[in-house]
């Protein structure tokens, strides 16, 4: 059998003249998961048009498409060209899962759900000649999954090749997740098994890696014995996680300890009444700055999640969020406009309220505004979204926030890594179309290196003990900071 696995791009991040970092981080492992499972006479090939081309000219026995809502109308092209010509065409994924009758008229098999346990039933199904028109994942388990075909992914090509996932979903409920639409019908939270992960871990080259994982620390005991495990491996990592279990028992510090140095932390809103209407229990009631606090304490940078436009946000929120974040220390931010996916809680509230805007999914990309909000008005959304983003990685702000830590080395931790990801895209361009993405890899490892609040009180005293003034870099760095905001 010859297979051919395909994740469409979106067009900008196919230009010949601007690639954007973000599509060039990690590869598709979720069909690299799926090709694990073919047999070893069969071929297969795993195409990423983020970074590689896609040629239409070939007819493979099969193509198994992964569909996400902005990509949806070009994955529909592509899948009807391929039935045009004879292929035996599948779409999976999110968005497939949401609206599975859209998605069934451009497939000859759609897959709704988790796709592990679905893959090898239709392999037997199509090896003799009867597969179905849809297949459900309602078997929710990681046990026993081959190993991954990174072998199929050109490790060059992203900045990130040693990223993993070794848990599914999450054990939270939020209603604008999209997650809680494709995991509907059975568990939607569920691990591999330690030995499994740490195995793959091991396979991996180098030392950085990411886990993609929607919320690393959402089982504790298998959290606890990953991190145990990970311990002495000399491993840098990225992650997850969500406020509640930051500040629960231990965990983070064992996660510390085996190596995690930056975690992607949903704060989501200041206000309260955005969390109750989230369903975002695992935020409501919990002190954020203590949190902020432990993870500074041992070393481990932050990237802030914030969503705009729910029902308790005014238009001063986007000014009100930006200082409290650079006040903060937060080492990079993401903004959302929120968004209403299809078949999610937040969806079904605002279309029964008539409150939806557009049906074109090419919007839904949090960078746009689908939905009429209730304290604002759109224009006022997408305008305060965009300042959000301007103010927040101005070289002053930048400088500002990195100004909260209390070391040099911290401080130009914070700095580099914020400055890095957002104020030096044409050299990430560069890199990228000379294909030299893992020349970066020991930049970032660096980077990343380990600063905790322990060491900076060490400095911190050696510092003072000198004949210099004790606040002298601070002084200095507050000069910059004011010559910079004063030419802006």
């Amino acid at each position: 059998m010859n297979i051919k696995f395909i994740l469409p791009a979106l067009t900008e991040a196919e230009s010949p003249f601007w690639r954007p970092i973000k599509y060039s981080l990690f590869p598709p492992l979720g069909l690299a998961t799926l090709a694990a499972y073919l047999d070893d006479e069969d071929d297969a090939e795993i195409v990423d048009q983020h970074v590689q081309k896609l040629d239409l000219s070939e007819t493979p026995d099969v193509v198994a498409i992964q569909v996400y809502i902005t990509n949806t109308y070009r994955a529909y092209r592509i899948a009807d060209h391929y039935r045009a010509k004879g292929v035996f065409v599948i779409l999976g994924g999110l968005h497939v899962t949401s609206l599975p009758g859209e998605a069934a008229a451009h497939a000859d098999c759609i897959f709704l759900g988790p796709a592990e346990s679905l893959f090898p039933q239709f392999l037997a199904d199509f090896r003799r000649g009867a597969p179905k028109p849809v297949y459900v994942g309602d078997e929710r388990t990681l046990h026993g999954i081959p190993r991954i075909r990174r072998d199929l992914i050109e490790r060059e090509r992203y900045l990130v090749p040693n990223s993993i996932v070794v848990t599914r979903g999450c054990p939270y409920h939020c209603t604008f997740c999209y997650k809680d639409a494709f995991f509907k019908g059975g568990k939607s939270f569920y691990t591999q098994q330690v030995d499994d992960a740490l195995a793959e871990i091991q396979r991996l080259p180098g030392r950085h890696l990411y886990f993609l994982d929607d919320h690393l620390l959402g089982h504790q005991r298998f959290a606890g014995s990953l991190f145990e495990g990970m311990r002495g491996m000399g491993r840098i990592f990225q992650g997850a996680a969500t406020v509640d279990s930051i500040l629960r028992g231990d965990l983070i510090e064992r996660a510390a300890d085996a190596g995690l140095r930056s975690l992607f932390v949903g704060f989501e809103s200041l206000d309260a009444t955005n969390l109750r209407q989230s369903r975002k229990q695992q935020n409501l009631g919990r002190d954020y700055q203590s949190a902020i606090d432990r993870l500074h304490d041992l070393g481990i940078m932050i990237n802030g999640s914030f969503v705009f436009g729910l029902d308790g946000d005014t238009p001063d929120v986007f000014e009100r969020t930006v200082d409290w974040a650079i006040e903060r220390g937060i080492t990079t931010a993401t903004f959302h406009i929120a968004t209403p996916y299809p078949d999610t809680g937040f969806f079904r509230e605002m279309d029964d309220a008539g409150r939806m805007l557009t049906d074109d999914w090419n919007l839904y990309d949090t960078r746009h505004v689908v939905f009429e909000p209730r304290g604002m008005t759109a224009e006022e959304l997408k305008a305060g979204y965009d300042s959000a983003y301007e103010n927040f990685y101005r070289w002053s702000a930048i400088i500002r926030s990195s100004v909260f830590h209390g070391t040099t080395k911290h401080k130009l931790k914070h700095f580099f890594y914020a400055g890095g990801w957002k104020k030096f895209e044409p050299v990430w361009n560069a890199v990228i179309q000379m294909r030299r993405l893992g020349l970066m890899t020991p930049l970032l490892e660096a980077i990343l290196s380990k600063v905790s609040r322990v060491e900076s009180e060490e400095e911190q005293t050696s510092t003072c003990s000198s004949d210099s003034p004790a606040d002298s870099g601070d002084s200095a760095t507050s000069r910059i900071v004011s010559s910079m905001e004063s030419s802006m």
